[in-house]
């Protein structure tokens, strides 16, 4: 059993996410955290609420966290990908819950120290909370199971520069403060993510066959479908997809034989034009600049199994919610 927080910026992939860890009989979701990202962190906050209620899981708790970066201005919301309100501007009901008196930070510090080495946490949006649990804690990353990061990019292209990915383009201080301390750390980024793909046939099994939850995720699917249209790397599809970024993470806890991964010290840079981009020293060797030399390795994801992952996610989803 994978006894997980999501460290979430809901957010269209989000919910798939989301919808995806209550649905695993093997998954066991202990709690969200909410941080800016796809929207403000009061959007986000709200709609992990909301989304919720909707999955049937509204006694999870949800706890508040960052809503601006470490250091740096927060970025535009990009509500040209996920909508005004970052859930496709469906107009979800207002939520019948309320949010954890904690902050994101010190829920997950709380949380690891209950579970006592047994927690995963399961970072989909910026690092910013992860971060500020380790001012709380320096000793956490010793105290959970493993840490998966929806983020980065090896040798993909960025999707917001040429070089990074949204996730830690959004806070590149937080990024690389996490990857800096010495924890299981396992990043799936756009180098596997861009190969996983949600078709529109896919949330219309879902919609029929997931009753209120299968709903959801195809209306809010709507806005982003319509998004990835003008993708020139989409195009030889026959029919609409969009990629299943943060879903991609959660599939790995319960098949992580679909993906191949290389590992190495991992730096984040943190401005200029790079800002934002992930650099995994792959090779191993001496170099003449020092910033790799002492730091613990990662795992970054760079083959994956795409139809594996894509038929154990609606499959998951099929079962989970089935109407």
């Amino acid at each position: 059993m994978h006894r997980i927080i999501i460290d979430t910026d809901p957010g269209v992939d989000d919910a798939q996410a989301i919808a995806y860890a209550l649905a695993h009989p093997d998954i066991s979701v202990e709690g969200l955290t909410t941080v800016f990202g796809n929207a403000s962190v009061d959007i986000t906050t709200r709609n992990a609420l909301q989304l919720l209620d909707v999955f049937g899981a509204g006694e999870i708790p949800v706890a508040q966290g960052a809503d601006h970066p470490l250091q740096i201005p927060r970025f535009a919301s990009p509500d040209f990908v996920h909508g005004k309100d970052a859930m496709g501007d469906i107009g979800l009901a207002p939520p019948t819950s309320l949010v954890d008196p904690r902050s994101a930070a010190q829920f997950i510090v709380d949380i690891a120290n209950q579970l006592q080495g047994e927690l995963t946490l399961v970072a989909i949006g910026p690092l910013t909370n992860i971060a500020a649990a380790l001012r709380l804690d320096a000793g956490l990353p010793a105290k959970v199971r493993q840490l998966v990061i929806m983020g980065g990019t090896v040798v993909e292209p960025g999707n917001v520069t040429p070089v990074a990915e949204a996730n830690f383009i959004g806070d590149p201080h937080a990024a690389e403060q996490v990857l800096a301390q010495d924890w299981p750390a396992t990043v799936i980024g756009l180098d596997v993510t861009h190969q996983t793909l949600l078709y529109d046939q896919d949330l219309e099994k879902i919609s029929a066959h997931c009753g209120d939850a299968g709903d959801l995720l195809r209306k809010s699917s709507r806005f982003y479908f319509d998004f990835y249209r003008g993708d020139k790397n989409l195009e030889k599809h026959e029919q609409s997809c969009a990629p299943m970024h943060d879903a991609s993470a959660l599939v790995y806890l319960t098949k992580p034989e679909a993906f191949t991964f290389v590992t190495g010290a991992a730096c984040v840079i943190e401005d200029g034009p790079a800002m934002g981009q992930l650099v995994l020293d792959r090779k191993g060797s001496p170099y003449v600049m020092p910033h790799w030399e002492g730091r613990p390795k990662i795992s970054a994801a760079m083959q994956v199994q795409a139809a594996r992952v894509h038929d154990d996610f609606v499959d998951t989803l099929l079962r989970g919610f089935a109407a």
